[in-house]
């Protein structure tokens, strides 16, 4: 049982995360572990990520919804889909701290070669066929180590896609995969007894959190976004390798 000071960073936390999800389209659980995990066990913490990404992004995408296309988003999701009961059977197989590793130096490289390079990469090749690849590799990494948002990330960063039609495409693909993960913990039972008490007090400054982001977003040039998104991507890093 927590007391009312874990019950504080816990909300702290949900409001952090949202902010962050708000302002960006993902990253609840790079900024909310920060607090979450001083007192939470990892695992109630992963659930209550899922959960609380979930609803930020489901709380902000009228922001973008304008911007979705349904046509070059559902490859995507289909293919994200399918991958994440792979990415679940490789848990047994893959050695997952190396793999964390490896993705995230993959993202520091990426980031710091977009954003110090002042690279302007507009891919056009592959088509649909390839935004599937990049959903189906999302799919395997959720399912593997719940990083459903690096490979969408950067593959629609790499098309050179506008603010909003760039956000409406990894948002829309975390938002569906995301509570694809979280329709499996309660369905594989590991949601913990407490866990409803946790989602009680983080989604208020969830909610709250995610509504302030959003509207510092419209303010956001795609300038401005591209370099928000890069930094992200390179905090991501970090911490993986750092937590690996």
């Amino acid at each position: 049982m927590l007391t009312m000071g874990g019950l504080l960073v816990v909300l702290a936390g949900g409001f952090a995360g949202g902010f962050v999800t708000g302002l960006a389209g993902f990253g609840t659980g790079l900024v909310a572990l920060g607090f979450w995990l001083h007192v939470i066990e990892p695992a109630p913490a992963a659930t209550l990520v899922a959960i609380c990404s979930v609803a930020a992004q489901a709380q902000t995408l009228p922001t973008i919804w304008h911007a979705v296309d349904r046509r070059r988003v559902w490859p995507m999701l289909a293919a994200g889909l399918l991958g994440v009961p792979l990415g679940t059977l490789l848990l047994t197989r893959v050695d997952i701290d190396i793999f964390r590793t490896c993705i995230g130096v993959f993202l520091i490289a990426f980031s710091a070669w977009m954003l110090f390079g002042r690279v302007n990469m507009q891919l056009r090749w592959g088509g649909r066929p390839a935004d599937a690849v990049a959903g189906f590799a999302g799919g395997i990494m959720g399912g593997l180590a719940g990083l459903s948002a690096p490979i969408p990330t950067v593959w629609a960063t790499l098309r050179g896609w506008g603010r909003d039609e760039r956000r409406s495409v990894f948002q829309t693909f975390n938002l569906t995969i995301l509570a694809a993960v979280v329709a499996w913990h309660f369905l594989s039972g590991l949601s913990s007894d407490g866990l409803g008490v946790l989602v009680l007090t983080a989604l208020p400054g969830t909610f709250a959190g995610a509504f302030l982001g959003a509207r510092t977003y419209r303010r956001l040039s795609d300038r401005r976004f591209h370099a928000l998104v890069l930094v992200l991507l390179a905090v991501s890093g970090v911490t993986l390798v750092v937590t690996s």
